[in-house]
């Protein structure tokens, strides 16, 4: 299988606490299935941007979740320059982009103002994985006779969202639809109506700032099913008038590098676009479908 002239732009090294393979590892699995760019965009969730002492010197709620580490400075500074010496190696032989994915800006701004002004970076996904005073959504419980407060987690995600996207020092945003991959896993079909406004003011900002959304394509490895967001919202975004859309595996392993993007750029054809975006030096290179 080859991925001639398509893209992933979400991918996870060992970088990343939950990630399997080493950077060289999936940059020769990315040379194998011929993409025409890829990114490696390592987790930095700047939500434990500082070291443990400093969170617990505030009082800051500590996490059940086993992938939760601190200090992520050091780690994102540490990563930065390793991918930046891969794409030297890989000169000539990979489309090698030296991205991330900001999880939380909204949880750590200091953190993500420093994320968002580094040079050596290609590409930044904005992503949110849990609300404020949260786990991630992984990690937390869904339950059909509590369908209120699964209702109001909604709520405070599209509104964290909303506010992290007026920032908006990131260049994609990433999986719009993250929790439903564990509220359907937990048999719970919510509807998406009640968000729909939130969802067009987003899409709204973004445009106005010249920013994408992705289509990520994992949940089609999951129960779920379907990608983030799946085809309604992607055309929403489209017909509101965006133009910049990227397409990442959310691949944490060899294995899953490039899985389902096939999938997702006929989603994206279907939807209206003639065009995928990535990044290099955070300037938008686009590529015809």
């Amino acid at each position: 299988m080859t991925l001639n002239n398509l893209i992933d732009l979400h991918t996870h090294t060992n970088i990343s606490p939950d990630g399997v393979n080493t950077p060289e590892e999936m940059c020769e699995r990315a040379m194998e299935l011929g993409l025409s760019a890829y990114a490696i965009t390592d987790h930095c969730e700047v939500s434990t941007w500082f070291d443990e002492e400093y969170y617990d010197k505030i009082g800051a709620r500590k996490s059940d979740d086993p992938f939760v580490k601190y200090n992520y400075r050091d780690r994102f500074f540490t990563g930065i320059v390793y991918i930046s010496r891969l794409k030297e190696k890989y000169d000539g032989r990979l489309n090698l982009l030296c991205g991330i994915e900001l999880g939380q800006a909204t949880q750590g701004w200091d953190g993500a103002e420093e994320v968002a002004a580094c040079k050596k970076l290609d590409f930044i996904i904005g992503s949110l994985h849990q609300n404020r005073g949260e786990d991630d959504f992984g990690y937390l419980q869904y339950d059909n006779n509590n369908i209120l407060q699964i209702n109001k987690l909604l709520y405070d995600y599209f509104n964290e969202m909303l506010e992290m996207c007026i920032w908006g020092k990131f260049d994609t945003l990433g999986h719009l639809t993250y929790p439903l991959r564990y509220i359907s896993a937990s048999g719970i079909d919510i509807q998406m109506n009640p968000y729909e406004d939130m969802i067009i003011k987003i899409f709204t900002i973004l445009i106005e700032k010249g920013k994408g959304i992705e289509i990520n394509t994992s949940g089609l490895r999951q129960a779920y099913g379907k990608t983030f967001p799946d085809l309604y919202y992607v055309k929403l975004f489209r017909n509101l008038g965006g133009e910049i859309l990227t397409l990442g595996s959310d691949s944490h392993c060899i294995a899953d590098l490039g899985k389902g993007i096939f999938n997702g750029a006929e989603i994206a054809k279907e939807a209206g676009f003639r065009y995928i975006t990535y990044f290099k030096n955070r300037k938008p290179e686009f590529i015809r479908l």
